[in-house]
This record gives structure tokens, sequence and C-alpha cells, in this order.
């Protein structure tokens, strides 16, 4: 087992005793806070009840100044001196919605003359409000809620009497809650027996004690305090519960918990940095002159040893420096020898690589090595072609039948081209030359003479010949389809000319149109991207209204737009701000945009050509129904010879319209941008407004 270093050990003890610490003060607040949160929870839901009975007492006493204020109503009086029964009760129906009370009743003589809606057992009601003075609690019994009811003689009547009623049902009890902010229910005795759970006896006790009983119920997730409701007479007819989930709270104390929890991390992070501190004081001489010495053994002469302090440690410091001189002075010139021979190799830009009889590699120059993609410590020793990987028809390495370093070794040299697949799976095709073997050393005890090989990497040229093959097809294939197009129109007209109609005529000459509209445009996007490459992009600026532009734009469209029966809406801010520009090339921006939105959307769809303008950019887009761009597609779409991955072959182009597009808008100083949501594309021209314009473009060839 290894045996720590001193740092190791002193910021091990300093960090266990702040950590023992930490965790004990940490589970004493985290037992504190629980307890300190819990007696909050119970006092805010006692409270919330208290509120709530407070409440319900508010209500009695606006419901006897109700009644009150409705037995001295004079119609009243009047419907009840007419004997009117339907008039009254469409009176106190009135009166009620006005009132927003659940009902009012007029007692006669003890007997129910007329009563609002619903339907209510107002005799037992005013039964026992005349038992009592003001207003009054009963639960009847063909009812699940306490009623609370309030009764006045009217003044010209005394044989007359107004009752007025408020069910506390569990629309009160929602008001009632919005009002001391929690959960209230209103319970009564017969409620309790089917109540049931573990809040039954809290509610009992509210039912026959005086205090009112409040706790935790953790079963039940929620704090819960029972308060007694009492009629005006003192007898309790119901609990009024208040009820506060322990989600809340708990919620509450995870997060000062965290709080606490990251603040202990914070100290410990803390108390780690300083043991670290002093630990590297302490240790600090120790290890640098171990890092010496091993620098020493590992060839590096050229770092000093540093000085240290103390007599035992500087006198140490002051022997491995002479020891170092020493060694340095031996190797210097051995050094010297080896950098001339690693001049010649390492400064040429082919790879180079040796390899004895065996054909083991012997030596690897940095470039081969870079081309290979390995370390030269990794190929000495191994066969070259474990190395290199050459592979050969069919799959099959070309080591034993048509290796070119043994046809050297008979021939005197060899060349050949071979394909290498690299540690990434990457193929690479290289061209490797091998010269002949050395002489061999006379003794036994010296290597076989070195073989030479040179390689260089072709894979780009190749690539760049799969490239220029595959344009060739793109731009024969592009080429192709409008030509045969126009020889076909060409030969019907050749044939049958006389016999056709002005509109067949017209129909064959506007296929020969659009036929010439397609490769003009494809050579106008060969020719642009031929001088961008080149360098020669210069653009003739002067003073040009983009309205002309887009028309111009929109004019040589309109063929291939009518051909698949397609609708150019063209909405643009008039009149548009000019530009300091070329035209020529602005009008090769449009058709690109609108031969690309052409080419996308389906037949018969809208194409959009719309605009927006600020005070310092000019914002032009063209927006197709087409199918989008695909996840991901933005940032390759302007790119030389990029096209989008959901193109169909019969639909492909050489990938040059949106590069050429961004190309000339870059020169204006502007730039481009493509926007879609899936269903449809919107490609954006933004070109900065005149005056800008030249301040940014002044660099600009003005003109041939």
């Amino acid at each position: 087992m290894r045996t720590p270093s001193l740092s190791t050990l002193l910021i091990a003890f300093n960090v266990g005793m702040v950590v023992v610490a930490i965790v004990f003060v940490g589970t004493a607040g985290t037992s504190l806070l629980r307890r300190l949160a819990d007696e909050q929870a119970v006092a805010r839901v006692r409270l919330a009840g208290v509120g709530a009975v407070q409440a319900i007492e508010r209500s009695g006493d606006r419901l006897l100044a109700s009644a009150e204020l409705l037995a001295e109503r004079p119609t009243l009086a009047r419907l009840l001196d007419e004997c009117d029964e339907e008039g009254l009760g469409a009176y106190l129906e009135t009166f009620r919605r006005t009132s927003q009370l659940s009902g009012y009743a007029v007692f006669v003589s003890g007997r129910l003359f007329a009563n609002s809606k619903p339907a209510l057992p107002w005799n037992e009601i005013v039964n026992a409000a005349h038992a009592v003075e003001g207003w009054h609690l009963l639960q009847p019994a063909d009812t699940t809620s306490l009623l609370m009811g309030a009764w006045a003689s009217v003044p010209t009547l005394p044989e007359a009497t107004v009752l007025a009623v408020r069910v506390l049902d569990e629309a009160y009890a929602q008001e009632t809650a919005e009002k001391v902010g929690l959960p209230v229910a209103i319970t009564t005795r017969w409620d309790l027996e089917e109540h049931g759970g573990l809040a039954e006896a809290l509610l009992f006790q509210a039912l026959d004690g005086e205090a009112a009983p409040t706790g935790r119920i953790d079963q039940l997730k929620r704090y819960l305090s029972a308060v007694p409701l009492r009629d005006p007479g003192g007898a309790v007819v119901g609990v009024v519960e208040a009820a506060l989930p322990t989600a809340a709270v708990d919620s509450s104390l995870r997060t000062l918990i965290g709080t606490l929890v990251l603040l202990t991390l914070g100290i410990g992070a803390l108390a780690t940095l300083l043991s670290l501190m002093v630990a590297r004081r302490i240790a600090r001489p120790i290890e640098l002159l171990t890092a010496a010495s091993a620098r020493i053994g590992h060839g590096d002469l050229s770092s000093p040893v540093p000085r240290a302090t103390g007599p035992e440690i500087g006198t140490l410091a002051t022997t491995m420096e002479e020891m170092r001189d020493r060694i340095l002075g031996l190797t210097t010139e051995l050094r010297r020898k080896q950098a001339e021979a690693e001049a010649v190799l390492t400064g040429i830009v082919e790879g180079v690589f040796a390899v004895d009889r065996e054909r083991r590699i012997r030596y690897l120059n940095p470039q081969a090595a870079a081309l290979l993609g390995i370390r030269a410590e990794e190929a000495i020793g191994r066969f070259c072609g474990d190395v290199l990987k050459p592979q050969g028809p069919g799959g099959i390495r070309p080591c034993e039948e048509s290796c070119p370093i043994l046809y050297a070794r008979f021939r005197g040299s060899a060349r050949a081209t071979a394909r290498l697949l690299l540690r990434e799976g990457e193929p690479r095709s290289i061209m490797i030359t091998s010269a002949a073997a050395g002489s061999e050393g006379e003794d036994e005890g010296v290597a076989q003479a070195h073989q030479f090989q040179v390689i260089r990497d072709e894979t780009e040229v190749e690539a760049t010949r799969r490239l220029r093959d595959t344009v060739l097809a793109n731009i024969s294939h592009e080429f192709r389809t409008p030509l045969s197009a126009q020889l076909a129109s060409l030969e019907l007209l050749r044939d049958q000319l006389p016999d056709l109609k002005l509109e067949e005529v017209r129909e064959l000459v506007l296929s020969i149109e659009r036929g010439t509209l397609s490769l003009t445009r494809l050579i106008d996007n060969l020719l642009e991207s031929t001088r961008i490459e080149a360098g020669r992009g210069s653009l003739r600026r002067r003073e040009i209204a983009l309205d002309q532009v887009v028309e111009e734009a929109v004019e040589l469209m309109a063929p291939l737009i009518e051909q698949r029966r397609q609708t150019l809406q063209v909405d643009l801010p008039y009149p548009l701000p000019q530009v300091i520009g070329d035209a020529t090339r602005l009008v090769q921006v449009f058709v690109n945009l609108l031969a690309n939105a052409n080419k996308f959307a389906p037949p018969d769809t809208t194409i959009s050509l719309g605009g927006q303008v600020d005070d310092t950019e000019i914002r032009l887009w063209v927006e197709d129904e087409g199918p989008g761009l695909p996840s991901g597609a933005v940032d390759s779409l302007f790119q030389r010879f990029t096209r989008s991955p959901g193109e169909e072959p019969e639909a492909s182009g050489m990938g040059l319209g949106l590069f050429i597009v961004k190309s000339i808008v870059d020169r204006h100083g502007g730039r481009v941008a493509a926007e879609s949501s899936g269903t449809g594309t919107r490609m954006c021209v933004i070109l900065p407004r005149s005056d800008e314009s030249s301040a940014r473009g002044g660099h600009e060839n003005p003109g041939r």
C-alpha cells in the first residue's frame, strides 16, 4: 500500500476536523429548523381557524342587519297589506339576489306567507330563530350544511316576521378560506359520523371541549386546526376546520436545508483551500527537489535544480545541481550530432520512415507520424504493415505480394500508390517511394542497415478529382434537362408548325424561353462562382432603386413561376430607400431566391416577396409554402456545392445559388438569413441604407 504524502496527511486531517464539526452543527440546525417550521405552521392554521369563526360571526351580524333592513322596507309592508303572496315572493327573490344571501321568508302569525328560492325548511328555521335573540345556527335533519338564520319583526305589522337565511355550504367555506388565506371546512357532529380517518378524534375534541385542538397529521400530510363553532347562545353546533398542506412547509424547509448544505460545502471548500495552502508551504521544497530528480531521470538537463532553505535540504539541492551540470556537458555533444540528422528529416514536407530487414519500423519523422495519426514512440519496433494498415483489393493487405519495400530491395527503388486505413477509420491515399537498403553492419552486434521510405498524402488531390467529376456531372445534368426540353419543343415546331394553333405555338415558345432562362441562370451562377473563387468578384457601385431590382427579377422568373401554376405576391414598402450597390448582382440575388422558392414550393401555392424598412437597414424576403428546412440544415445552407438534404434527385441543382446570394450580399455590407417553422421557408436579405453602405463599402471597386 502506497504511503500518503505529507501534504495529503495535513489536508486530510484539517478537512476531516472541519467536516465533523459541520456534520454536528448541521444535524442540530436541521432538527431545530424542523421544530420551528412545525410551530409556525401550527400557529398559522390556529389563527386561520379562529379567523374563520370570527368571519362566521360577522356574517351572522350582517345577516341580522339584512333581515332588519328588509323588515323596514315600505314595499314589504305594502305587499303584506295587499296580501299579495306572489308579488311578495318575487320581491323577496329580488332582494335575495341583491344581498347575495341564501333566502328570505315572511311569516304572518306563525304561518309561512311567502318565501324566495330555493326551498328551505322554513318552519324549522323560524322555530329555532324565535328561541334566541339575534342570529342563530342550526342543521335541519334533511340538509347536510349548517344554516344561519336571523329574524326581525315588521314595524307596521307586529304579527309579521322577516326571516333571512345563509347556508354555510362549500361555496361559503371557499369565501371564508379566501379571507383567512387557508383552506377551510365547516363540519357538524352528524358529518363526523362519516368523517373517519385520523382527524376524527381531533374534531370530536373540538365539539366537546373548550380549547381549539391543533396539530400536524403526517398520515394526512397536513396541519389541522379544529375550532368549535358556537351559536349566540353558546352551544357548539359544528367545527371550523383549517388545514395547511405539509408539502408547502416541507418545501420551504428543504430549500433552507439546501442553502445550509451549500453553505456547508462552501465552508468545507474554504477549509480545504486553506489546508492546501498550509500543506503546500510545508511540503513544497521537498516536492520541488523530487520533481527535479524526475526531470533529470527523464533527460531534462536544461532546468536548474531549485534552491532550498535549511542545511539538510540546501546541501541536497547543491549536490543535485553539480550532478546535473556534469551530465549536461556529456550529453550536449551527442544531442548536437543528433540534431543535425534530425534537421534534415524533419525539415522536409513529406513523411519519412525507416525499416529493418524484417520491415520493423526503426524511425518515424513527425510528418509521417502526423499523417498516420500516431505518436512516433507507438510505431517503433512494430511491423510496418500493422502501423500503415494498407488496404488492397478485396480488403486484403498487400504486404506479401505487392510490397514496394520488397520490390526496392531488388530493383534499387520502387513507387506505388497505397490506400491506408488510419486509427480513426478514415481512409487515406498516399504515394510511397522506397529506396534500396543500405550496407549491413560488419559487427554481429550492430543492427542491420535501415531502408528508408518517403510517403506523401494525396487524399485531398483525389478528393479534388472526385469533386471535379461530381461538379461536371451535375453541370452536365443541369444543362441537359433544359436543353432536352428546348430540343423537343424545337423539333415539334419544325415538324408540326403549319398544323399548330397559335396558342400551342405560344406554349412551345414559352417552353423554349423557360429553358433559356434556366440555362442563363445556371451560366450566371457558374460565372459568378468562378469570379468569387478567383477573388475577382468586384462590384460596380452606384445608387440604385431596389424597386427596379425586384421588378426585373420578378419579370425574369415569371415564366418559370407560371409553369408551376404558382402565384407571386409582392408586398413591398413604398417607396423603398435607395442603396449603393451593383444592380446586376442584386438582380441575380433575387432571381436565385425566387428560383429556389419556385423549385421547392409545390404547384398551385403562393410565393411571397415582402420587405421592411427601419432607420439603418432594409430587410427583403422571399417566402414559400414548401416543406421547410430540415433540422440543422441552416448552418451549411450557404456553403458552396451544398444542396438541401431533403432535395429530390430530379429537382437537384449544383448547390451554388445560395452560396452566390451570400457572397453578393456580404460584398454589399449586408447579411442573409434563413428562417423555417417546419412548413415553408423565408430567405431574408438585409442591406444597409445608402448612407451606411457608402461608409462600409468604400473600399470596393467603384466600377470598371
